[in-house]
């Protein structure tokens, strides 16, 4: 499913979208937003490429930061949670991880969790990837990760209704 194709469905059902971005630094919510019509469903986006950030914009618990790093499935889930609360979207995306050159936090380059928030979900729907190739490869990885964990959502949903 295209980009495009996943902004058509939520205009259609008039749900809008946040991100929280780490590693792609507002990537995700740029490739949104180069798709005519995007201003209908996104909300807007928090870059939080520095983990003091993740805390301040995004309401990470800091103590989850202390004990665990940034890249940390906890931490991804709570980006989503914060992103959606700040932007009053109806769903959010949120990324975290490690695009090198060097390991971060005791994770490997390329380790990344994507995180998923949307209506009738009890928690956000967290998935970790270990990327490989170099830091702008596992960027843009970590874009489309997003991107299809969004698209799986908008395919079940319709699929369901």
């Amino acid at each position: 499913m295209t980009v495009a194709e996943i902004i058509r469905r939520l205009t259609t059902a008039g749900l809008t979208v946040a991100t929280c971005e780490s590693l792609t630094a507002g990537k995700l919510a740029a490739t949104i937003a180069d798709v005519p019509g995007a201003s209908a469903v996104l909300r807007g986006g928090l870059v939080t490429y520095a983990t003091d950030l993740k805390t301040e914009l995004a309401g990470v618990d800091a103590d989850l930061l202390t004990a665990s790093g940034a890249v940390h499935p906890q931490v991804a889930a709570q980006m989503a949670t914060g992103a959606a609360r700040a932007c009053q979207a109806d769903i959010a995306l949120a990324c975290t991880g490690v695009a090198g050159p060097d390991p971060q936090d005791g994770q490997p380059v390329g380790r990344v969790f994507t995180a998923l928030l949307a209506p009738q979900m009890a928690e956000p729907e967290v998935v970790g990837h270990d990327f490989s190739g170099d830091r702008a490869q596992i960027r843009q990885a970590t874009v489309e990760a997003c991107l299809s964990q969004l698209a799986a959502w908008v395919q079940d949903r319709w699929a369901l209704s």
